[in-house]
């Protein structure tokens, strides 16, 4: 468990995404609000370490708010199983173009 007291993980919810051109997005001050194409009802992508793992809804209660967790994602199989390629289309990892023994 020692192992865990030490991991660290990123963690980040994207409710929207929104696209402007660097020469606003320099214009903005302190305080500046950058608009949405998503609202509060929308579903969040729950990220660890900029990679997808869940999906949510954000909850509002009182002064609070937080994500409720309402969809796991789970990593390809591709990735998971040792010797499988990573990815659709991609060479298997371990074939090195030779017969194994």
């Amino acid at each position: 468990m020692a192992v865990f007291e030490t991991l660290k993980v990123d963690l980040t919810v994207v409710l929207g995404r929104a696209r402007m051109p660097l020469h606003m997005l320099l214009r903005m001050g302190r305080g500046a609000v950058i608009e949405l194409e998503a609202s509060d009802s929308d579903m969040v992508e729950i990220l660890a370490n900029d990679h997808p793992i869940a999906r949510g809804q954000i909850v509002v209660t009182g002064d609070r708010i937080s994500v409720e967790v309402t969809e796991l994602i789970r990593k390809a199989a591709s990735i998971v199983e040792p010797g499988i390629s990573i990815g659709d289309g991609a060479t298997p990892f371990l074939d090195g173009g030779y017969d194994s023994p």
